[in-house]
């Protein structure tokens, strides 16, 4: 595979027009957040638009026009979807470590169709109990750009996600930039994913192997 000069976002930029479906019309008003914006807006019913990724429970959608928008599994029934299945834990499991990076692992930026652990977003993660007893997990993230929108929506993501976890009573999600995030931060099948040669970035600063403490 040749060596690919250009970024994760421009190789989303290369296929956002691709769809897993055909198209769609909205049955009713939908809310969005517009890509990469972050920006919320809503869609009228009628609006013709093309779903082109659904993964950690939300769609990404496409007009005609080319603009993207991710469309909550809660508002699913507007394209006539049924929500995404989530395999989120039950209060009645009891908490392993594991959980933890099993639901980072379900969080998705609406450009780019790999997690953001194998994005190699996620710094740290640190589970400590309270003095009551619940659990706390504070989590240290970055972005491919300072400038990228979706950051709130991403941290938004995880810290919905961790919080479901049987016995977790507080989740913090702190947003960093430094160090910055680089290319060769992503795993080897983010970047077989995104078509780039498994060296991609190796000549970048990587940061220690992510791990979980608590």
């Amino acid at each position: 595979m040749p060596h690919r000069q250009s970024s994760p976002e421009r190789v989303v930029a290369e296929g956002e027009y691709m769809s897993i479906t055909g198209p769609i019309i909205l049955s009713r008003d939908c809310e969005v957040i517009q890509v990469p914006s972050g920006l919320r807006s809503s869609l009228p019913a009628g609006a013709r638009v093309r779903v082109t990724q659904s993964r950690g429970g939300s769609y990404t959608i496409a007009t005609d026009h080319g603009s993207m928008f991710r469309v909550d599994a809660r508002d699913a029934d507007a394209l006539g979807l049924s929500p995404t299945a989530m395999d989120a834990p039950t209060h009645q499991e009891a908490f392993q470590p594991e959980m933890v990076w099993k639901q980072l692992k379900m969080v998705y930026d609406p450009e780019i169709p790999v997690n953001v652990v194998d994005l190699g977003l996620i710094y740290s993660a640190d589970i400590t109990t309270r003095e009551d007893g619940g659990r706390k997990i504070e989590v240290k993230m970055s972005m491919t750009a300072p400038g990228c929108g979706m950051g709130n929506v991403l941290k938004a993501d995880v810290e919905s996600k961790l919080s479901r976890l049987p016995g977790v009573e507080e989740v913090r999600v702190d947003v960093v930039f430094d160090p910055p995030w680089n290319p060769g931060l992503m795993s080897e099948a983010a970047k077989l994913q995104l078509g780039f040669d498994s060296d991609y970035g190796a000549t970048q600063p990587r940061m220690p192997l992510v791990k979980i403490t608590g």
